[in-house]
């Protein structure tokens, strides 16, 4: 059977590293739907740590790096992260305003990536054969939410499993407290941001929590093990993958 098209998987350093079972859930997705997914030989980090913290001309090396090795390749480019996707869309052009050759490749190159429930949810979402019984509590993520402009998505794939309950919190569209290097910088207020996110998602009575970036999973899943909580974490493409199995 003919395939829907190529799409370029960037996994992303913390799926990659931490939490490859997440990347594995993408490509069964996207493979459900029809897409062959190719991961680009020689893709690292986008570069984000070293840009958040201010040394700049460092994460222009990686980026550099990332554009030399996405720009050889064709197709969409899914990202299972939004602040990977937000790096990558939005300050990699800020990174190479003032390089006219790169400037461009960056533009190319944002202009094909997506991340991962957007493109889901614009190739086949809404009609999921998936069904999973389950009450999740969604978390999202600042830069999707804020940074890409991505809120309704998401929450489109969750209804499109039969089973699923989607149980509000309050303060739902709260930081967790993570923030890359806010949460090492900035320990104390990091640490309150995370207890009460997790009172308001324990008080939800969730049995998930799902997330679209691996950061707040990791944040939120050592937040939750240390209360002795039973709540499970999982990225939205494991609860995917999961439900259509």
């Amino acid at each position: 059977m003919a395939t829907r098209g190529i799409v370029q998987l960037f996994p992303t350093c913390l799926v990659n590293e931490f939490h490859p079972e997440a990347g594995m859930a993408v490509t069964r997705v996207l493979e459900r739907l029809g897409f062959e997914v190719v991961v680009p030989d020689g893709l690292t980090c986008c570069g984000q740590p070293a840009y958040n913290a201010g040394f700049h001309d460092d994460a222009r090396l990686v980026a550099r790096h990332t554009l030399d090795v996405l720009a050889r390749t064709d197709g969409p480019i899914v990202v299972p992260s939004g602040s990977c996707s937000d790096m990558a869309v939005h300050q990699y052009v800020e990174l190479f305003r003032d390089d006219a050759r790169d400037l461009e490749r960056a533009r190319a190159v944002s202009a094909r990536c997506r991340e991962f429930s957007q493109f889901v949810a614009d190739h086949g979402g809404a009609d999921l054969a998936a069904r999973l019984t389950a009450r999740v509590a969604y978390h999202p993520s600042c830069h999707l939410l804020r940074g890409l402009g991505v809120r309704e998505q998401p929450r489109l794939l969750l209804r499109a499993i039969d089973g699923i309950e989607a149980v509000a919190f309050a303060d739902q569209e709260e930081c967790c407290g993570f923030g890359g290097l806010f949460s090492v910088k900035n320990a104390d207020i990091s640490g309150s941001m995370l207890d009460r996110k997790l009172s308001a998602i324990a008080a939800s009575g969730a049995e998930r929590v799902v997330s679209c970036d691996l950061g707040c999973l990791l944040h939120l899943e050592g937040g939750l093990r240390r209360r002795g909580a039973a709540i499970r974490t999982q990225h939205l493409a494991e609860l995917i993958d999961e439900a259509m199995a």
